[in-house]
């Protein structure tokens, strides 16, 4: 949980990427972009196989929490969180959006107004603590490059899938497979319409710039590259071949867009099935998203809202919606440690 994004100690690295292409602005927003969507709807673009999800991750509404919801549904998820008089708000994210997706519902706009700080996964509005991350965990070092961790057939398939956007292979040289697999996604999701600067945190920023509302991470791109960067190589090509198979059936792009489908509605079959897709199997993906994404993250994103509530009356938390979802979901884990938990709707 950081206030600002810190200044990691580097080691000596490539250049960083996307300088060859001029477009090194374009590319680290791309990669904000990317590792968000990756760390919230992650399992998107996972293998189509679906073999029972994990134990560790139950249906969402399978452990009731709090009273029945007292709103219709509409999207993500909202929660009220209480201990003693201090009140967090956690309500469930996308990280992309369309005009469409707004206003966000009164009930989101009410606890918003009534927070002191917002709470958010990461401020993508800065991007100096992203470039340093990705120059310490995204890129390889001086004398390395992409192509030496490929197998040919995975060499050739991105090739191609680069070249088909108009990205050179060169571009790409010094970035670890895992980045580039989720730059490919976002920049698939971007081409389809949606847009980081219409994702619910920006209008979440927004609305706290405008009202005085502090803002702090939970966490910062050093620690979510970071995390990608514990995929050892073997792993990480794996990463990359499953993505750039469901780009290349269009699996990928529907799973995604199921996560919009299921966060705008609310609709608690949507969203279990969710769950289900993004850790069921034994792909690379799901794997990482089950033991990782959700199962290491989650406990530790309950430490920091414990933290935040003890500095404020009232804090609003923003976290990408599959955070929210089983018995991992943080609703439930804060519920363990004894605070109320309500589900507004």
């Amino acid at each position: 949980m950081v206030e600002y994004a810190g200044e990691p100690r580097m080691r000596a690295r490539a250049p960083p990427p996307f300088g060859r292409d001029g477009a090194g602005a374009r590319g680290l927003r791309h990669c904000a972009l990317a590792l968000l969507l990756a760390l919230a709807a992650a399992g998107a673009h996972g293998a189509e196989a679906a073999p029972a999800a994990s134990l560790e991750y139950l249906p969402y509404g399978s452990a009731r929490v709090g009273p029945a919801p007292v709103a219709a549904h509409h999207q993500g998820g909202l929660f009220r969180i209480s201990d003693h008089g201090r009140v967090a708000y956690l309500f469930g994210t996308v990280h992309m959006g369309t005009p469409a997706f707004f206003p966000l519902p009164p009930e989101v706009s009410r606890a918003l107004g009534e927070a002191r700080r917002l709470v958010v996964e990461l401020d993508t509005r800065a991007n100096d603590g992203f470039a340093q991350a990705v120059a310490q965990h995204g890129s390889y070092a001086a004398g390395d490059e992409l192509r030496r961790h490929l197998s040919p057939p995975v060499l050739a398939a991105l090739t191609a899938a680069l070249h088909a956007r108009g990205i050179s292979v060169a571009s790409m040289a010094h970035c670890k497979p895992w980045l580039v697999a989720n730059l490919l996604l976002s920049m698939e999701l971007e081409r389809k319409g949606y847009r980081r600067d219409q994702g619910v945190e920006q209008a979440l920023l927004d609305a706290a710039r405008s009202h005085g509302a502090a803002v702090t991470e939970l966490e910062s791109a050093d620690y979510q590259l970071a995390l990608f960067d514990t995929l050892d190589p073997a792993r990480a090509e794996r990463y990359l071949k499953e993505t750039l198979d469901g780009l290349a059936d269009g699996s990928a792009t529907r799973k995604a867009q199921a996560v919009v489908d299921a966060w705008a509605s609310g609709d608690a079959r949507a969203l279990d099935g969710l769950l289900r897709d993004a850790t069921a199997g034994d792909s690379v993906t799901a794997e990482f998203t089950r033991r990782v994404l959700l199962g290491r993250r989650n406990p530790e994103m309950v430490d920091g809202i414990e933290r935040l509530m003890r500095r404020d009356s009232v804090t609003f938390v923003g976290v990408g919606v599959l955070h929210l979802l089983g018995a991992n979901g943080l609703p439930q884990l804060l519920a363990q440690r004894g605070y109320l938990v309500e589900r507004v709707y």
